[in-house]
């Protein structure tokens, strides 16, 4: 590859000339004696309103006629999903904020009323725009292809008379309507479940002439259902389950007139809160913990679109909420619901065409893998390569008589995966084996309890991380004994040990027995698992201890470079970026004149092309099939090529708030691959690749050639079987 210089960008990277810092008016002034002006709040975007930037690409995935039409529709419900968590936690945390009167702000500046404020305005526009979507274009285009989602009013006879019969037996005997009187006060309904509000007239048993009941509809009853076949007219029918029950919703008050019946649906506060330092036993004080997260505090009340607005009122009253947080959307509550018609529709046609991961060109399978990584390191890209070597290693691991140890971290990998199975398998058979569970991964808390259970059971050492950090660091080792003596084999990645995420994100891996890696993984779970100072690493690096200085030293070293006219450059791949000390330091190597290519897949608080400040840096975010979900750095060190994977991004919590890893890349020709996998692909792609402006928007990337180019796609191509 060609080498960068002050004035020459890295190869392909296409970035503007540098900054002439002769010029007085390339560098931006003091704002106040003393001040540093790289942390003028103007110089940094809103973490969450970046956030719903990213939201709005997520859609556009579902706009696009070029993506298959289950595919649109699975997007579609993606942006469900990732709001629902956007607004249990972010703006959750906001609203708490808020009501304590703590006026925190980022380093942007703004106050929790004003987010607030904003998110409600493009959270509002995102959502008419997904049900727009829905209505106008992907219900017409799916019922064009025999797919059919039948509302109330579309109904024959005959299914009419089905879905009654269906209520009847499958509904009915689990639903309990709750009318609201003084003896029965509003429920504690549960976060993001299915509700309806009801208003019925005439006197009841006991003489009663109640107005309004609740009805809660219970997890149990499948949010989508089959027509039977005999009683479709297309090849696949579906009615939802709140068609089914608002059809028939009279059969719970006999005797009663129901005059109108409408769905809705809470958002509540998610976050846990455990007192970690009061806390003796971390697991058990979860457990007590999680059932809590069903009952927070409302953040988000969504309510049928014919709703009157006495009753809209009403429920915002008992939520505690203000209309800035309704939404009133025109179709089903929870979109997320209708994920389920993706895989009930057996149609290859209207999906991503199928692939098959493949193996790196030394593996095979059921080769020995200890002897494969002796023989050299090996680098796995995936979901275009298999997570299977990862299972085989850890299963040879289980098997043979020579391994002493196995350890590990785990961070979402499932109760009954392979992994578990392997260490479970490891345990039983004598090995060492010792496991650090991450209870705290949010949203996986109760898989990682009975996780953590599972592998006590079996024999396994099972510890949780430190007091005050999550450890997010991805790593294993194997202690195998050789020859009279013991060598270490690692493996470390990007991304989580879950065989299901491994064929749907993007993650770089790698296997290696270099001897400091192994010493230096063994300090690192010294840190997780025992007491003691940090000792000093050979290669690796590791928050909350070095990442960070070391990383901030990289850059400046780019800059230092840059001011001494020789060759400079820094490319990065990250799922966010938003630590003010790196914005900082990238700001500072962008005044030196530093080409910077920036490939964040969501949050980023930096703001590239303001003049004197970031002119040579560009942020790029691809959104497609896949999720991007690989971190990798690289630094041109003088021509030394620095590449790093890494388990964390550059936030504040990676950095000084969990334990992470970042190794480098040592071997040439691996060096070679992750530049041409990553950068050099990505740095082409103009089909699913998003441009950031430094107002923090995004507009689809300009057409580098005729024929748009897909990374994904082009890496399915080249690398998938």
């Amino acid at each position: 590859m060609s080498q960068p210089t002050s004035a020459q960008p890295l190869t392909g990277l296409g970035l503007a000339s540098p900054v002439d810092l002769s010029e007085p008016e390339s560098i931006v002034p003091l704002t106040k004696a003393g001040t540093d002006p790289l942390a003028e709040p103007s110089l940094y975007l809103n973490r969450e309103l970046s956030l719903v930037q990213f939201h709005k690409r997520v859609l556009a995935q579902a706009q696009d006629k070029n993506t298959p039409l289950l595919e649109r529709m699975r997007f579609l419900t993606i942006v469900s999903s990732i709001l629902d968590e956007f607004y249990e936690v972010r703006v959750a945390g906001l609203m708490q904020g808020l009501a304590l009167d703590v006026a925190n702000t980022g380093p942007d500046g703004l106050l929790p009323g004003e987010v607030l404020r904003r998110i409600s305005e493009e959270v509002h526009e995102v959502v008419d725009a997904q049900y727009a979507m829905l209505n106008n274009e992907l219900l017409p285009a799916l019922a064009e292809e025999g797919i059919r989602l039948l509302r109330r009013q579309q109904l024959n006879a005959d299914q009419k008379q089905w879905m009654e019969q269906y209520f009847c037996e499958q509904a009915l005997p689990v639903l309990t309507p709750l009318g609201l009187d003084p003896a029965h006060p509003f429920p504690n309904v549960q976060n993001k479940g299915l509700n309806f509000i009801v208003q019925v007239s005439g006197r009841d048993a006991f003489g009663r002439e109640a107005e309004l009941a609740v009805v809660q509809v219970p997890r149990c009853l499948p949010r989508l259902i089959r027509l039977p076949d005999d009683l479709s007219d297309a090849p696949h029918s579906f009615v939802m389950i709140s068609s089914v029950i608002h059809a028939n919703v009279h059969h719970l008050f006999p005797g009663m007139t129901v005059l109108a019946c409408h769905q809705f649906r809470v958002t509540r506060n998610s976050d846990l809160w455990v007192d970690e330092e009061e806390s003796d036993d971390l697991l058990r004080s979860l457990k007590m913990e999680l059932p809590r997260r069903n009952y927070g505090d409302a953040v988000r009340l969504e309510v049928a679109d014919n709703c009157d607005t006495r009753k809209v009122d009403f429920l915002l009253r008992q939520f505690g909420l203000d209309r800035a947080h309704l939404f009133q959307p025109r179709g089903p509550v929870n979109l997320h619901r209708l994920a389920a018609l993706y895989g009930e529709v057996e149609r290859p046609d209207l999906k991503f065409q199928p692939f098959v991961p493949s193996l790196p060109a030394r593996v095979e399978p059921k080769t020995d893998l200890f002897r494969v990584i002796r023989e050299g390191d090996v680098l796995l890209h995936h979901p275009f390569q298999s997570f299977s070597p990862v299972l085989e290693l850890l299963n040879q691991a289980a098997e043979d008589p020579e391994v002493l140890a196995v350890k590990m971290t785990l961070y979402r990998t499932g109760v009954d995966s392979p992994v578990t199975d392997a260490l479970v398998a490891a345990a039983r058979a004598g090995k060492a084996v010792t496991v650090v569970v991450e209870l705290r991964a949010r949203f996986d808390e109760a898989a990682n309890i009975r996780l953590a259970t599972r592998l006590q059971a079996a024999g396994a050492n099972v510890v949780y991380g430190v007091v005050g950090y999550k450890a997010h660091s991805k790593i294993l080792l194997i202690v195998r004994r050789e020859e009279g003596k013991v060598r270490r084999y690692v493996h470390m990645g990007t991304g989580n040990y879950h065989p299901g995420t491994a064929r749907f994100y993007t993650d770089l891996a790698l296997m290696t027995c270099d001897k400091e890696f192994g010493e230096d993984l063994h300090n690192v779970f010294g840190l997780l698992t025992g007491l003691g100072r940090a000792a000093r690493m050979n290669r690796v690096l590791v928050s909350p201890f070095t990442m960070a200085d070391r990383i901030i030293q990289y850059i400046h070293d780019e800059a230092d470079a840059a001011r001494a006219g020789k060759p400079s450059g820094i490319q990065a791949k990250l799922n966010a970026l938003i630590d003010p000390r790196v914005i900082k330091a990238l700001y500072a190597a962008s005044q030196a004149g530093v080409p910077i290519e920036l490939h964040v897949r969501s949050l980023c608080r930096l703001r590239p092309g303001i003049p004197g400040v970031s002119d040579t840096i560009q942020v790029f975010s691809t959104v497609g099939r896949f999720l991007e979900h690989t971190r990798v750095y690289r630094f041109h060190a003088g021509g030394d090529d620095h590449i790093f994977l890494s388990s964390a991004d550059w936030m504040e919590r990676n950095l000084y708030r969990r334990v992470e890893t970042g190794f480098p890349i040592l071997d040439p020709a691996l060096k070679r691959r992750v530049v041409s996998e990553i950068f050099d692909q990505y740095s082409r792609d103009d089909a699913q690749t998003w441009k950031m402006a430094s107002d923090g928007t995004y507009s689809r990337r300009e057409p580098l050639s005729d024929v748009p180019f897909s990374a994904q796609n082009h890496l399915v191509d080249v690398i998938g079987a």
